[in-house]
């Protein structure tokens, strides 16, 4: 396995916080829409919203991104890419947007973890101290044993595992394919699954709701264009405590859409997240400066 330079850790950084403000832009809409619409028909319009624009993107070039050497791992990253997003959209009837996305993310301990477990990356004090400083601002965010742990607490932290395995899969299929590849084969089962519900939960679309479902697909896309990247280009570990930021803008978008306003708690534990991603970034960076 090819190990990242400065430069590319630094490229797969910039590419990942760019998918978390793409995601989130993603599930502050898809809020909206599962309180008017069944949660399998928003998934759906994601996954198919990214089938369609893939196909439409390559055109000729599609045969050649059908090509693949890891059949199974690219099945097994689209189902838990499947799971991430519909455990995330059906836990936003239920709950605020900050406080789902705050649950979900404690997924970057899961995947720094898991990239030492099964990708045999390297677990330094510094990935370690950096991970667990954010798990602790996001406790302060979610505050155990307040409101927010009801039964519907257990959708997001099962997109938390969810996504932390399609992280691991992306890495692992990232190194040696193209995007694309990773892209079609993640939108097409997706696809074929929530296809098979639309008979039974159907529900006719508003002519004013079509470009939100449209708006959902082509977030969708995008985002996950920059998460396959980032994780090509960088280590899971050293990439994973940035996704802490997306309790950041998934707060911003609360603020905007739905007028739901952090209090001093939620700053602080936002607080915290943030300088412990720098933290990790700067250490890693001397680090590779010295060595």
């Amino acid at each position: 396995m090819q190990i990242p330079t400065e430069a590319s850790t630094r490229t797969g950084i910039l590419l990942m916080l760019g998918s978390l403000l793409l995601f989130t832009a993603m599930d502050a809409l898809a809020k909206g829409l599962v309180q008017d619409y069944p949660t399998a028909q928003v998934v759906w319009a994601r996954f198919a919203g990214q089938l369609f624009l893939v196909v439409l993107i390559l055109n000729i070039r599609l045969r050649p991104a059908l090509r693949t050497r890891h059949p199974k791992l690219h099945a097994l990253r689209s189902l838990t890419q499947l799971g991430a997003t519909g455990f995330f959209f059906a836990s936003l009837s239920h709950i605020g947007l900050a406080e789902a996305t705050a649950l979900a993310d404690i997924n970057p301990v899961l995947i720094t973890l898991g990239a030492a477990l099964f990708l045999g990356e390297k677990l330094g004090p510094r990935r370690l101290a950096g991970v667990f400083a954010a798990m602790i601002g996001a406790m302060i965010i979610i505050r155990p044993g307040a409101d927010v742990f009801t039964p519907a607490a257990l959708l997001p932290l099962a997109c938390a595992v969810s996504y932390a395995a399609s992280a691991l899969l992306t890495r692992k299929v990232g190194m040696t394919e193209s995007p694309w590849t990773a892209m079609f084969y993640g939108a097409l089962l997706g696809t074929i699954v929530t296809s098979a519900l639309m008979p039974a939960v159907w529900q006719p679309i508003a002519p004013e709701d079509l470009w939100l479902f449209a708006t959902v697909g082509c977030l969708g896309t995008a985002a996950q264009i920059c998460l396959i990247r980032a994780f090509s280009l960088a280590e899971a570990g050293a990439i994973a405590p940035f996704g802490y930021v997306g309790i950041i803008l998934a707060t911003g978008w609360g603020i905007v859409l739905y007028d739901e306003w952090p209090d001093a708690l939620t700053l602080l534990g936002a607080a915290i997240i943030v300088i412990a991603g720098l933290y990790v970034w700067h250490r890693e960076t001397q680090a590779r400066r010295k060595g």
